[in-house]
């Protein structure tokens, strides 16, 4: 199955719907700092509830399910805040969705029970979800498109440093009591306050943009779907279990806390450099390579094991290549598709993606009862392989791949670590007035095929 490509119309004056007129340093600080603090918590809060879960003896398979669940609740949760937050606006969804957090948190320190904390994960995962959306979609309405990359680059940062900072908090606070749940908690709360003292910002405007099925989708990039789905398990198994497999090999949880930090600082020294490649030539090469570099750390971790430098290198590869490849998948999907249509694509990718995280806890888990703690690697490593080879495969098939489109127009760089939900959330915004089509370059005016066939 081959696609042809559609020329996107884009709106000639970059509006976004309501950029500021000041600084955007000001505009945006107030949103930054809430959110890296609320990371902070949800970092915490996450690898709390993996090490603790194997030292209540909890079944793997529950521990699966707990991740499985969080995936779940993000997908769901990004699709009703959408919805809310033209309702009440940004301030009032963050402040709501915050208290809701907070309460989950605590309940889930008083509540240990694998039932009650599949539950709680999802809702966790549903309030984390929309306090994205709300981050995203605040910050997609007040810059233009030659801020975009800029300011969500560094947004990008405050997200996944702060993150991995609280991870490293299981080395503070003994996971075995309710202090490091109320911690967690106060670390939610305490993100509100600069969020609800800053400048409202406007609801954002409607979205006119064109429908698109799933099966629309994948008739017409088929790569981009079966990539996101992909990525998708690899995520989830990755993500999901990492804190459940550093306690089962023997690690305290401090040093947990730093194994599972190291995929974000491969993300940090990583994330840029690739993403920038994939612009630059085909996405399905740099997406291949990448995966394949990341099945090769896989097999180094399952050689040297998690508790030397060697395994440690390894998960600092590991993320480095892995998180990227959700950008390079919509990256890839984005420029086979309209820009009336992007938003609607980003989130049937969404979807997609989350089915992929939702069963990849599930399958590694499973694969973990049957072969040992290893199978959780073993997972891992067969996932890249399977994106390599299929991203492969694809080169292959149709090796004439289009020229990426400039880094504004893609709909999320980054997010792919701990929030790909909210990719609905993002796209450029369309005014409903007159557009002029523009072409791009190498590439056929609108209603016509481009220069050869190319894979999704």
């Amino acid at each position: 199955m081959v696609e042809q490509f559609v020329a996107p119309v884009d709106d000639p004056t970059g509006d976004t719907g309501g950029p500021i007129r000041g600084s955007l340093v000001w505009a945006t600080w107030a949103l930054f700092v809430g959110l890296g603090v609320m990371v902070a918590g949800a970092g915490l809060f996450a690898t709390t509830v993996g090490i603790r879960a194997e030292g209540e003896g909890f079944p793997t398979v529950a521990i699966g399910a707990m991740s499985a669940g969080y995936y779940l609740g993000f997908l769901l949760g990004s699709r009703a805040a959408l919805y809310v937050l033209t309702t009440v606006g940004h301030i009032r969804v963050y402040t709501a969705l915050a208290a809701m957090l907070t309460v989950v948190i605590l309940v889930s320190g008083m509540v240990v029970h694998p039932a009650a904390w599949i539950a709680l994960r999802m809702l966790a995962g549903a309030c984390l979800a929309g306090q994205y959306v709300v981050a995203e979609s605040w910050l997609n309405q007040i810059v233009t498109n030659d801020q975009r990359a800029r300011v969500l680059g560094f947004y990008t940062l405050v997200t996944v440093v702060p993150y991995g900072v609280g991870q490293l908090g299981v080395g503070v606070f003994d996971p075995a009591t309710l202090t490091i749940f109320a911690v967690a908690a106060i670390l939610i709360s305490v993100a509100v306050t600069p969020v609800s003292l800053s400048a409202a910002a406007a609801p954002p405007l409607h979205l006119s943009s064109q429908k698109m099925t799933l099966r629309e989708l994948f008739r017409l990039v088929p790569t981009g779907v079966i990539t996101s789905l992909l990525v998708g398990i690899a995520h989830g198994a990755f993500i999901g279990l990492g804190a459940v497999y550093g306690a089962r090999v023997g690690l305290s949880a401090a040093e947990v806390g730093v194994f599972v930090t190291m995929p974000t600082l491969g993300s940090l020294l990583l994330q840029i450099p690739i993403a920038g490649a994939s612009d630059r030539i085909d996405r399905r090469v740099v997406g291949a390579a990448s995966a394949a570099v990341a099945a090769a750390g896989a097999a180094g971790l399952l050689v040297a094991g998690a508790d030397n430098v060697v395994g440690l290198a390894a998960m600092v590869l590991i993320g480095g290549t892995t998180y990227p490849l959700y950008s390079i998948a919509g990256a890839y999907t984005n420029d086979w598709v309209p820009a009336a249509r992007l938003t609607a694509v980003a989130a049937q990718l969404v979807v997609v993606y989350g089915a992929g995280a939702f069963a990849g806890p599930l399958i590694a888990s499973t694969i973990m009862g049957v072969v040992g703690d290893d199978g959780y690697v073993w997972t891992v490593l067969i996932a890249h392989l399977a994106i390599a080879l299929y991203l492969a495969a694809r080169v292959a098939q149709a090796p004439a791949g289009v020229r990426a489109k400039p880094w504004n127009d893609v709909a999320l760089t980054e997010r792919a670590l701990y929030v790909p939900a909210t990719v609905a959330s993002m796209g450029r915004r369309l005014r409903r007035t007159t557009r002029t089509p523009r072409r791009r370059r190498g590439q056929a005016p609108s209603g016509t095929t481009g220069g050869g066939t190319q894979q999704p």
